[in-house]
């Protein structure tokens, strides 16, 4: 008897942080993070201030589990990417990211509008930098740690910029074919999209 009075608080636990977390997606969409506030989020959850006030100590805290959420479910993906195989090929990097991204497309993208110092893209930041670093490393892809380093810096910049600008922007081509030419770039560089003479 007491495991399914259990079950059902704690689906209710779920389904309320569920649509609170919705809720607190929707307003991002529609404004800045710091003109919402908890009544905001409340109304459009359909429950009461108190309500969010058991579950969360305010919007920043929702914010920050969002991000951490994200993040982790980055971190786990990235750990299963071999990337001292596919560095010099990383297409298979980027259909991994593309995925993790489609499935949390609006989430994702509520976030990277926020800017670019936002902490959802540093912590992004910090997990891609540390494994492409590690990754080159142990390819011993470079001889000197300052070229390593270099590197690593260009390229996460370089990827979650386009990643950022992509989801601010109308969106016109598709993640996956964002996701090839990053891979090519970073595969061939510019050369691989100059006109040829």
């Amino acid at each position: 008897m007491y495991e399914v009075a259990q079950k059902k608080s704690d689906r209710r636990v779920l389904k309320t942080k569920r649509a609170i977390r919705n809720a607190f997606i929707k307003l991002l969409a529609e404004k800045d993070i710091n003109d919402i506030t908890v009544t905001n989020i409340a109304d459009e959850a359909d429950i009461d201030r108190k309500t969010l006030y058991n579950y969360y100590g305010g919007i920043f805290e929702i914010r920050e589990e969002l991000e951490n959420e994200l993040a982790s479910l980055l971190d786990q993906a990235i750990k299963e990417i071999d990337f001292a195989n596919n560095i010099k090929n990383p297409l298979h990097i980027f259909e991994i990211l593309t995925s993790i991204l489609t499935e949390h497309l609006e989430l994702c993208g509520y976030l990277m509008k926020l800017n670019a110092n936002s902490h959802i893209v540093r912590k992004i930041d910090g997990v891609l930098r540390n494994k492409v670093r590690q990754s080159m490393e142990e390819a011993k892809l470079f001889s000197d740690s300052y070229t390593l380093d270099l590197c690593a810096d260009f390229l996460t910049a370089g990827i979650l910029s386009v990643y950022q600008s992509w989801f601010n922007s109308e969106r016109r081509q598709p993640l996956e074919k964002i996701s090839k030419d990053v891979g090519r770039l970073v595969a061939y560089g510019l050369k691989d999209f100059v006109k040829a003479d």
